[in-house]
């Protein structure tokens, strides 16, 4: 049986007594479903798993996106966040993959700027800097249930446009790629979600989120920064620290989450996520 101790009284939890680096019988892995059902973010220590381990265990919660266009690794099933080269080597500052951890800096859910959003992804800490490059966490059902009636009430139902390029613009307006923007063209995404496995609503926003539909576009965006105001008071946010061979699996249909700085010329950081792929569009056709 595995051992749960929620971290935070809003979101997150450490899992224990379990071994990623093996194949999970039915009955341990029902376990851990259930825990991330609650919990929206579950850490694991000492998991010193490879690649081929990482994405075993990812499988057990669905299929893998296929990492997109323009990223290291483009057409496979892991991402690459991290400073170093293909041969280990630290990147000069203004390198594309810095770029993409600046951008990682922004609260964030991941794939929502794809017309079928991500179910979950999960991160292993390869290499992980003495100090900075933590993960902070929110819940989006918390945020939720927080909200005044009234602004409920006017949230239920609406649409936002959700980009990539909403989100990297704000590091760099030249940061995307030609390919990137014809393949992750702008899409439609609730405001509000409804959690499938607990029925709870959860707020749906974030950095890829650019503007509101049937509002003005000024007064869209007011919204969703005043939403993203109230979300992200630290009273809401869990703060992960990482050691070596962390794995932590969230769940993006509930949570928002962001990458802290750390010192880039002085330390290495080398992580490997895999994300589990969403199962139906959030806005029906």
């Amino acid at each position: 049986m595995i051992q749960v101790r929620p971290v935070h009284p809003m979101v997150g939890a450490e899992i224990s007594s379990v071994d990623l680096t093996r194949p999970l019988d039915d009955a341990t892995f029902a376990e851990i479903r259930a825990a991330f059902a609650r919990h929206s973010v579950l850490v694991f220590h000492d998991q010193p798993v490879d690649d081929e381990q990482q994405m075993a265990f990812s499988r057990r919660f669905g299929p893998l996106e296929v990492t997109k266009v323009g990223s290291r690794g483009a057409g496979g099933h892991l991402a690459f966040i991290t400073n170093l080269d293909e041969s280990g080597k630290r990147v000069p500052l203004g390198h594309r993959a810095i770029l993409n951890l600046k951008a990682n800096s922004l609260w964030h859910t991941d794939s929502s700027f794809k017309k079928v959003p991500a179910m979950a992804s999960a991160l292993s800490g390869r290499i992980v800097p003495p100090e900075g490059a933590e993960t902070e966490f929110l819940s989006t059902r918390a945020v939720w249930r927080e909200l005044p009636e009234a602004m409920k009430r006017r949230l239920d139902g609406m649409v936002a446009w959700h980009s990539y390029f909403n989100s990297r613009r704000q590091i760099d307006p030249e940061m995307m790629t030609a390919a990137e923007h014809q393949a992750v063209p702008p899409v439609r995404q609730v405001l509000v979600r409804v959690h499938p496995d607990t029925g709870e609503k959860a707020l749906y926003i974030a950095s890829h989120a650019s503007h509101i539909e049937g509002l003005p576009e000024a007064e869209g965006r007011a919204l969703l920064a005043d939403l993203m105001e109230f979300a992200t008071d630290r009273r809401f946010v869990y703060t992960h620290r990482w050691k070596q061979h962390d794995l932590v699996i969230w769940d993006n249909r509930c949570t928002m989450h962001r990458g802290r700085p750390f010192d880039y010329e002085r330390y290495d950081r080398y992580m490997i996520r895999t994300t589990i792929a969403g199962d139906a569009p959030t806005v029906a056709e």
